[in-house]
């Protein structure tokens, strides 16, 4: 919130945070100097060898020339300390529509090797100017979990040799999580409701998540309320052991989500 972009110290607040086994970040980018703040560094270089312990996935949104011979990509990237099966990068719906502020999305999935077993976890940032937009987002996002359910229960085809065509494990359990761009009212929070479950209302029963953006910031809000979930399939709901929101750090102008599942 000082308005310097520091690597470093977003790592070291998320490692003071919680010692996280899976972490997600929004808002990574590659030569983008005319972000505020930037000097166009190349954060997801620096931030996975800032997470030496950890294997690091960058997926770009955004992905244009930066009239250098170089180019500019924006992002979400995930990190990990549990062994990574498999990833995908998913380029998510982007209907055109004129005269608002939007950009092309992205969902981020990697399917990770938990102590119970396998799960695919989904990091995204849907788009903040354009319902219709998102509204084709949230429908992307139920569409992949169910071809990740069916992909579950799918018989594999036999290989007879290594190669692209060796199948691997892809679970029906997910935890998608990221920044929603819509408040806990939306309708389009209520369609992601028809196929996950809310962490923190599974942890804070008849509790309303606590604001987790505008907390410290008035440009992009004018209110504080909330809009970064993290939803989880219904059978890792009792899996959930506590979800919390830090409400005092002002590493960034979203307030840290974190989730323990057991």
């Amino acid at each position: 919130m000082d308005g310097r972009v520091d690597p470093a110290r977003i790592a070291r607040v998320a490692r003071e945070l919680c010692d996280p086994d899976v972490i997600c970040f929004q808002e990574v980018a590659v030569n983008f100097d005319s972000l505020e703040g930037s000097a166009g560094e190349n954060q997801p270089e620096l931030l996975g060898n800032l997470f030496t312990n950890y294997r690091a996935h960058f997926a770009a949104a955004v992905d244009v020339p930066d009239g250098k011979g170089g180019r500019r990509r924006f992002g979400n990237m995930l990190l990990s300390r549990l062994p990574v099966r498999q990833v995908f990068r998913h380029s998510l719906p982007w209907p055109p529509e004129g005269g608002v502020p939007n950009m092309p999305r992205i969902a981020l999935e990697a399917v990770v090797e938990a102590p119970w077993g396998l799960v695919s976890v989904v990091t995204t940032h849907l788009e903040a100017y354009s319902a219709r937009q998102r509204a084709a987002q949230v429908e992307r996002l139920c569409e992949l979990q169910a071809e990740r359910a069916a992909h579950a229960v799918t018989e594999p085809a036999k290989v007879y040799k290594p190669g692209p065509f060796e199948p691997f494990a892809r679970p029906a359990a997910s935890i998608l999580t990221g920044d929603f761009n819509m408040r806990p009212e939306d309708p389009q929070v209520a369609r992601l409701l028809e196929v996950w479950v809310d962490a923190w209302g599974i942890a804070h029963p008849g509790t309303a998540q606590p604001p987790g953006f505008g907390l410290f910031d008035k440009q992009f809000a004018s209110e504080p309320y909330c809009c970064d979930f993290v939803f989880v399939t219904p059978e890792l709901a009792p899996r959930i052991a506590s979800v919390r929101i830090d409400q005092e750090t002002q590493a960034s102008d979203h307030q840290p989500v974190i989730v323990s599942l057991a």
